[in-house]
């Protein structure tokens, strides 16, 4: 679909431009999520806990542009971080139409009891918040009988491996929570899209700049550019699930079918 086109009808049927939201909005994925739709003319509310990041970013997509942007520095692992970022939006009069759950962790370690703090931040991250969003701002949408949603799983979410036991826990129960709100939200004209990348050369793996280069010249892993581009074509279709990159079809059932043996081997040579 054209962005452009997707625009002028949004505009034509609801009277106003769109209002996205978007989690994680300074840096890797939502920062590009940001930058696409500035580009195709929405409004942003960006959310995140990096507060220098976030204003650079504000500026940044302002310039020459006639759209909104409101930078909402706040942390998203706590229990009431919904609620209080729902309060803000109406506080601030911000009618939200697309709503962007791209917050989220990363590492790769053994489960233990020195990391379950951290362990405790992704599952708030990447579970707990993102639902709550998605019923807060949900039930706004469906008064108003349009919005978007777009989930952020992953291609972990077919992998339980060792070393990322909660990250792929927690991004299989984001896809298996997405795709059947997708049946609820459907005749209420909300679209909820779970998108399931594969490995994308952003920050959040912490490899080095010439591996990141590596995986993208031999095809291993996506651009932030190419990934949100396809995420966004698939919200606007209102498409299910948006799992784009040969990786995505052919690595996970060539992972599933390894021995254990060859599974444990791996592990204990890596961790």
């Amino acid at each position: 679909m054209n962005f452009q086109k997707w625009l002028n009808r949004f505009q034509e049927a609801q009277g106003h431009r769109p209002w996205a939201l978007i989690t994680g909005g300074s840096s890797g994925m939502g920062l590009e999520y940001a930058r696409q739709l500035a580009e195709i003319g929405c409004n942003l509310l960006l959310v995140s806990n990096q507060e220098e990041e976030l204003k650079n970013t504000a500026d940044e997509l302002r310039k020459d542009r006639v759209i909104q942007v409101v930078p909402h520095y706040q942390n998203l692992a706590t229990e009431t971080a919904a609620e209080e970022l729902l309060t803000f939006c109406q506080a601030e009069n911000l009618a939200i139409d697309i709503l962007i759950n791209n917050a989220g962790m990363f590492f790769f370690e053994e489960l233990t009891k020195e990391n379950e703090a951290r362990a405790l931040t992704m599952l708030r991250l990447h579970v707990f918040t993102p639902s709550r969003l998605c019923v807060r701002f949900g039930e706004e949408m469906k008064k108003r009988g349009c919005g978007y949603i777009i989930n952020m799983s992953s291609m972990a979410a077919k992998l339980p491996c060792p070393g990322i036991t909660v990250y792929s826990a927690s991004k299989a129960y984001l896809k298996s929570f997405s795709k059947s709100l997708y049946f609820e939200m459907r005749p209420y004209g909300v679209g909820v899209t779970t998108v399931c990348p594969a490995a994308i050369a952003t920050p959040l793996y912490k490899l080095k700049p010439s591996l990141l280069n590596l995986g993208v010249k031999i095809g291993l892993i996506g651009t932030p550019q190419w990934l949100v581009r396809k995420a966004l074509k698939g919200m606007m279709r209102q498409k299910r699930v948006v799992r784009p990159g040969l990786m995505n079809r052919y690595l996970p059932p060539l992972i599933a079918i390894l021995p254990h043996r060859l599974v444990n081997k791996i592990w204990q040579k890596f961790k």
